[in-house]
C-alpha cells in the first residue's frame, strides 16, 4: 500500500522497469557464438547489453542458459580433441607452393606433426592426477608435533664442544661483556 492509501497491484507478467531486449532468437545466436569460443563479456558486447543483463537472462530464460551451456560444451570438446591430437602427434594433408620457371607449382604432401611433450604432460596431469601431479603426498606415520620433538631434543641435549646450556633466567639477564678466551 502506498503512503496515500492507494493500493497498487503489480501483475506477474508485467515486470517493473525497462522492457527486456531479450528475444528468443538470441538462443541460436548465443549457442553459435559459444561454439566459436565467445566469452560472456563478448556475448554481452554482441547483444549490446551489460554482463549483468546477460547474467539476468541466464536466470530468467532457461532456454538461453541451455544454449550457452551446449555451445560452450561443444567448444570445450573441440579444444579437448585438439589437445589430445597435439599430445599424441598427428598427420594431415598439406600443400607446398613453389615457383618454377615463372609458373606456380603446387605439391601436395602428407605433413606429420610430432607429439608435444608439454601437451602430453598437461593431458595426463588433468586426466590422471594421482599418477602425474607434481606433488606426491607421503604419510610418514609421524604423530608427534614439531614442538614436542624440539622439547625432547632440548631436554636430552648435551650440546657439542663449546656448548653451554643457558636457562631462561640467564637468557633474560643483561648482557655481560665477554672475557678474552
Amino acid at each position: 500500500m502506498h503512503e496515500s492509501g492507494a493500493l497498487f497491484i503489480i501483475e506477474d507478467d508485467m515486470p517493473a522497469g525497462r522492457p527486456t531486449k531479450y528475444k528468443p532468437e538470441f538462443c541460436a545466436q548465443a549457442k553459435k557464438l559459444c561454439e566459436l569460443g565467445a566469452t560472456d563479456i563478448e556475448l554481452a558486447d554482441f547483444f549490446e547489453v551489460s554482463e549483468v543483463t546477460l547474467n539476468a537472462w541466464k536466470k530468467r530464460y532457461p532456454e538461453f542458459i541451455k544454449s550457452l551451456k551446449t555451445g560452450k560444451s561443444d567448444a570445450d570438446e573441440r579444444v579437448e580433441r585438439s589437445l589430445y591430437h597435439k599430445a599424441i602427434g598427428y598427420s594431415h594433408d598439406s600443400e607446398k607452393v613453389f615457383q618454377h620457371q615463372g609458373s606456380v607449382v603446387r605439391a601436395p604432401f602428407r605433413e606429420h606433426v610430432p607429439p608435444d611433450t608439454t601437451a602430453a604432460i598437461f593431458w595426463l596431469k588433468n586426466r590422471r592426477p594421482a599418477e602425474w601431479r607434481d606433488r606426491k603426498e607421503v604419510d610418514l606415520g609421524v604423530q608427534d608435533s614439531l614442538a614436542d620433538l624440539l622439547r625432547e631434543i632440548d631436554g636430552n641435549s648435551t650440546g657439542g664442544p663449546g656448548f653451554t646450556r643457558v636457562d631462561e633466567e640467564q637468557a633474560m639477564a643483561p648482557e655481560q661483556p665477554l672475557s678474552d678466551c
